[in-house]
């Protein structure tokens, strides 16, 4: 798909705008008359909380910005990028889009995403920005420049059934610190409740991307250094084989990874390591059936954990000054202190300004209410990005990474092997 549209998208890119690329006409200082903007976005697709809470940030923003009419496009998350690809190759310039962070280098170099610092003033920009968690900004930056402005996001969190710790003879109250201590509490869940041990959401397609290249990273490993693969070298590949040893010991399950986060929120899993953004369906599902619980990431020994970021960021594609004007506007309330109250308390995603999170006109109440959400927030200060692949065969690329994790955690082969035939056959597609 990326590649057959290369030409097509560059043609409409180039008639999008009669100034050069990156080069913008002056916003307006305000929305100061009637404009409708687009807003493509996946939450608004979902099933989940995360719709409600969408329509009621919008709501909100529609409210403060009564010039502002905002045109939304619900498009199921493994679907937008196609969708925004399309519109744009047809001649629909989306103005504003959430998007996940694997396809922010093709969005900045090829779909033609506008770098925020060439849209806005210094002193705006710092001022929104100001209170946000650096690390969290730079997730969206590519060459220096914001192309992506850090929207929904979460890290991995441990989630676990403190019953099914009671009934193994574990102890609810010291969740496993280590990935040893990992595998032995999954074991013993595994032989002495019959129910599965441990199981985490690293070998979806997609969304498991982020979660294994936090185990890779925690290890001390990467998954590209700079156009070269390197999750077949050693330290990537050791956290790979660790994965393997639990599914050989029985710890690890053995299961569809689209069924973990349904088989962990039944009650039928011990350990399941996923992004918090299934915090609240979790919590509800668990209610009357189980005692559930949270605790950081695992960590390799005494290695600090490298926990990487899911979720969206916001991209603008506008070209008009007064519509980039609303766009950034409506960038600026999905980011700000209201909206992560809304974001965090109704879907579970972590805030990116800390300073609410003691205050008692934001979030101060709802954490008091649910301490056990502090343990994703401790792991803000070790955030490290999850690495995007460049070059129009990224996603590509990506794809044949993770079926061949999958391949090594679960196969009979040798798990290095495994890595190493994939990394070697996917390095000929990359630029």
């Amino acid at each position: 798909m990326l590649r057959r549209t290369t030409l097509k998208l560059t043609a409409a890119l180039a008639g999008a705008s009669l100034l050069p690329f990156g080069a913008f006409a002056e916003m307006p200082a305000t929305v100061d008359k009637p404009i409708t903007i687009s807003f493509y976005n996946y939450n608004l697709a979902s099933a989940s909380a995360g719709a409600d809470a969408t329509k009621e940030l919008i709501a909100g923003f529609e409210k403060k910005f009564p010039n502002v009419k905002v045109e939304t496009i619900a498009v199921p998350s493994n679907e937008i990028m196609s969708r925004v690809q399309a519109d744009i190759v047809a001649g629909r310039q989306p103005d504003v889009a959430q998007l996940v962070f694997r396809d922010l280098i093709y969005l900045a170099t090829d779909l033609g995403a506008n770098a925020l610092e060439d849209m806005v003033s210094p002193a705006e920009l710092k001022d929104h920005f100001s209170g946000m968690i650096p690390q969290g900004l730079e997730l969206g930056k590519v060459d220096g420049k914001t192309y992506g402005l850090p929207y929904t996001f979460s890290t991995p969190i441990l989630y676990y059934n403190a019953d099914l710790f009671k009934q193994a003879g574990l102890n609810p109250d010291a969740p496993p610190k280590t990935w040893d201590d990992v595998a032995a509490a999954g074991k013993a869940i595994k032989e002495k409740t019959g129910k599965n041990g441990f199981f985490p959401g690293a070998y979806g397609p997609t969304d498991g991307t982020f979660v294994y290249q936090s185990i890779v990273m925690s290890n001390g490993g990467k998954v590209r250094d700079g156009n070269t693969l390197t999750y077949a070298n050693a330290e990537a590949a050791d956290a790979t084989k660790m994965l393997r040893g639990m599914v050989d010991s029985g710890a690890h399950a053995k299961i569809d990874p689209a069924s973990a986060s349904d088989t962990f929120a039944a009650g039928n899993m011990g350990m399941f390591l996923y992004t918090t953004a299934l915090l609240t369906s979790i919590k509800k599902s668990a209610q009357g059936k189980f005692e559930l619980r949270l605790a950081p990431m695992p960590s390799f020994g005494d290695k600090p954990t490298a926990p990487t970021n899911s979720g969206s960021a916001l991209f603008v594609f506008s070209k008009d000054p007064a519509k980039q004007r609303a766009s950034y506007e409506l960038l600026k309330y999905l980011t700000s202190k209201e909206a992560y109250t809304i974001i965090t308390t109704k879907i579970g995603y972590l805030p990116l300004r800390l300073d609410i999170v003691d205050d008692p006109n934001y979030l101060g109440p709802w954490v008091k209410e649910n301490p056990m959400f502090r343990a994703n927030l401790e792991q803000l200060n070790r955030l490290t990005a999850n690495i995007a692949f460049p070059g129009p065969n990224y996603r590509q690329v990506e794809k044949m990474m993770m079926d061949s994790v999958r391949e090594a955690v679960f196969g009979n082969g040798d798990p290095v092997a495994t890595l190493k035939a994939a990394q070697e056959q996917g390095q000929e597609l990359m630029p």
